[in-house]
C-alpha cells in the first residue's frame, strides 16, 4: 500500500473532521489534503522528481506531515533532520542525502552557511516560518501560488523507499535508514482500523517527527482519522494544558517526559482524566516511574512499545493488561517483573534472540534481539557494508541484547554495540569521543552510558588530560576542569549528546589490539548519576 492512500482514505471518510491543530490553528482532513496537493504541485514546478530527496529541519508542526505526503505524491523521498543538530552534523547528513529541496526553519539557516546555502539553489531552500526577511520563499508563499487540485499521482512500488531517517552508527557519521511504503503501511494496517465517522479521538503529539516513533504515530493517526494536537517540542505545563483543553485521548511519551510531568509542581492542577491510552518507549522505563504513573493516571491504559528506526518502530509490546497491578500477591509480583520487560512480539513480526552463531537461545539465555517482517528497513542509504552487517538473511540485527522468560516476555540486557540511549535519543560514543579528543588538552577519552532515573542513561566522559604546559595557578596551561570539558562539547554537539559528567583517569584500559575496554570502564566508572 502506498502511504499516500492513508490520507486519501481518511479524507474520503471524514473530510470535515479536524485533522491537525497547531499553534491555535485547525485544519480539516480536506484542508490538509488540499495543502498537500498545493505543495506537491509547487515542488514539481521547482523540479523535484521521483527518487529525489526532500529534506526538512524544523520543530514539529503540521507542515512536517504535509511535506511527507507531498514528497510521497511525487515518488520523492522524505528526509527529516534532527533540529538539534550542529553545523557539522547537519552538513554530514546533507552530504549523505544530497537533497534536491530543503525546507528549514529560519533559525537554522545559519547552520547551512547563509550565503552558500550548502550549494542548494535559492529557490529550493524554503523557509518554514510564517514570514521571513531572508529573501527566500516562505512555505505559505509557496502554497498560495499553487493549485489545490491533485495533479500528480504516485507510480512507484510499495517497496520503494519513501523515507530516509538518520540514526547514529558505530562510527561518527550518521547512517540513513531506508524505509519503504510497506515499512509504514504494514504496521498501520495490522494494528489500526481506518477512520470511522462515529469514532473521534484526539492524539497529543510530542515526539519529534524526525524520530521514527513520531513519524509512525503521525501516519497512524491520519489513517485512523484522529485529530492530532501538535506540540513544537515537549514542555510539561503546555502538555498538560493541551490535554485539558482538547480532552486528548492518546499520547506517546518517552520515560523522561513522563517523569517530568509527574514531578512538576503543577501536575495536580490539571484535569488529565480524558487520557485513555499512554504509550511509552524509546528508552528504558525505570520501574519506579511506571509504577508512579499507573497510580497518577488511574483512567489510562499503558502500552510499552519497543522498536528502533531500522524496524520501522514497534516490534514488541507490553499491553495494557500487564500494567494492571491487581490479583494475588504472586500475580502482582509477576506483573511487577513484567513491567521491566518489553513485552512480546507483535503478530506481524518475527522476533528471535540469537547467539553469536545466529542460533536461537534457550529461555533465560542472553543473546542479540533480531527481527524480520515486511516493515523492516531495506538497508542504509549508500552504505552497503553497514547494511550487510545489520541485515543478515532477512533478519535485522538490532544491536540490543536480551533474553526471554518462560512465558515469552522479552527483557533487555544491555547492547552488543555501545550505543547510549538518553531520553529516547541514540548517541554514538565514538562521535562524542572524537569531539573530546579534539580538545587540545585531552590526551585520551572514552564515553560510557550510566544509569539515570530521569533520562534512562546519561553520558559520562572518562578522560586522560595532558600535563600542563605552564605551572598550575599561572592561568595558562592548566588542565581543563569538568565544566570546561562539558562547555567545550556544548559548542560542538547537539545538547543530548554532550557529557553530563566527566571523570579523570591516569589511563584507559585497552586490550592488546589497542581497543578501549568499555566493560572495564563501566565497572569502574559506571555508578549512577547523582540526583540533583
Amino acid at each position: 500500500m502506498n502511504t499516500t492512500e492513508l490520507l486519501t482514505i481518511a479524507e474520503a471518510i471524514v473530510p470535515d473532521r479536524t485533522a491537525m491543530i497547531f499553534d491555535g490553528r485547525e485544519f480539516t482532513y480536506e484542508q490538509i489534503s488540499q495543502r498537500v496537493n498545493r505543495l506537491a504541485n509547487a515542488m514539481a514546478e521547482l523540479g523535484v522528481h521521483p527518487g529525489d530527496r526532500v529534506a526538512t529541519m524544523q520543530v514539529n508542526s503540521h507542515r512536517s506531515i504535509e511535506i511527507y505526503f507531498a514528497a510521497a505524491q511525487l515518488d520523492a523521498t522524505y528526509v527529516p533532520i534532527n533540529f538539534r543538530a550542529k553545523t557539522e552534523e547537519l552538513h554530514q547528513m546533507l552530504r549523505i542525502a544530497q537533497p534536491s529541496c530543503l525546507f528549514i526553519g529560519e533559525r537554522y539557516l545559519e547552520l547551512l552557511g547563509e550565503e552558500e546555502l550548502f550549494g542548494l539553489p535559492r529557490d529550493r531552500v524554503i523557509i518554514l516560518d510564517a514570514g521571513t526577511t531572508t529573501g527566500l520563499t516562505s512555505y505559505e508563499q509557496l502554497l498560495r501560488a499553487a493549485s489545490p487540485e491533485q495533479l500528480h499521482f504516485p507510480e512507484g512500488e510499495d517497496d520503494d523507499t519513501t523515507v530516509i531517517m538518520f540514526t547514529s552508527g558505530t562510527t561518527s557519521a550518521p547512517k540513513g535508514v531506508m524505509l519503504t511504503h510497506d515499512s509504514f503501511a504494514s504496521y498501520i494496517l495490522s494494528t489500526v482500523t481506518p477512520a470511522d465517522p462515529d469514532l473521534e479521538e484526539t492524539n497529543l503529539v510530542t515526539v519529534p517527527y524526525y524520530h521514527i516513533a513520531g513519524l509512525q504515530a503521525a501516519l497512524t493517526a491520519v489513517y485512523a482519522g484522529r485529530t492530532q494536537v501538535i506540540m513544537r517540542q515537549f514542555e510539561p505545563v503546555e502538555w498538560m494544558t493541551l490535554v485539558q483543553e482538547h480532552r486528548a485521548n492518546r499520547a506517546m511519551l518517552v520515560p523522561t517526559m513522563l517523569k517530568q510531568l509527574m514531578d512538576h509542581p503543577k501536575f495536580g492542577e490539571f484535569d488529565l482524566s480524558s487520557l485513555d491510552v499512554i504509550t511509552y518507549g524509546a528508552a528504558p522505563m525505570p520501574i519506579e516511574v511506571i509504577r508512579q504513573a499507573i497510580e497518577k493516571f488511574p483512567g489510562a491504559s499503558f502500552i510499552n512499545a519497543f522498536g528502533q528506526t531500522e524496524t520501522a518502530s514497534t516490534i514488541t509490546m507490553l499491553p495494557p493488561e500487564d500494567h494492571v497491578l491487581e490479583g494475588t500477591p504472586q500475580e502482582i509480583e509477576k506483573k511487577l517483573r513484567r513491567l521491566t520487560s518489553i513485552g512480546k512480539p507483535l503478530e506481524d513480526v518475527e522476533v528471535e534472540i540469537v547467539d553469536e552463531d545466529g542460533n536461537a537461545t534457550s529461555v533465560g539465555d542472553t543473546g542479540e534481539i533480531v527481527a524480520r517482517g515486511p516493515r523492516m528497513m531495506s538497508g542504509y542509504w549508500q552504505e552497503d557494508t553497514a547494511t550487510q552487517e545489520t541485515l543478515r538473511s532477512g533478519w535485522v540485527y538490532t544491536g540490543d541484547l536480551g533474553y526471554r522468560d518462560e512465558d515469552g516476555y522479552i527483557y533487555l540486557a544491555g547492547r552488543s554495540k555501545d550505543f547510549i540511549k538518553r531520553g529516547g535519543e541514540m548517541v554514538s560514543p565514538e562521535e562524542v569521543e572524537q569531539v573530546l579528543m579534539s580538545h587540545p588538552q585531552i590526551d585520551d577519552a572514552a564515553v560510557i552510558g550510566v544509569a539515570d532515573v530521569e533520562w534512562g542513561e546519561e553520558i559520562r566522559a572518562v578522560v586522560v588530560t595532558m600535563l600542563p604546559a605552564a605551572p598550575l595557578g599561572s592561568g595558562e596551561g592548566e588542565p581543563p576542569t569538568e565544566d570546561d570539558i562539558i562547555e567545550y562539547c556544548r559548542e560542538r554537539l547537539a545538547g543530548f549528546k554532550r557529557p553530563r559528567s566527566v571523570v579523570f583517569a591516569n589511563e584507559l584500559p585497552r586490550n592488546v589490539m589497542g581497543k578501549v575496554l568499555k566493560r572495564d570502564l563501566r565497572e569502574i566508572y559506571g555508578y549512577p548519576v547523582e540526583s540533583s
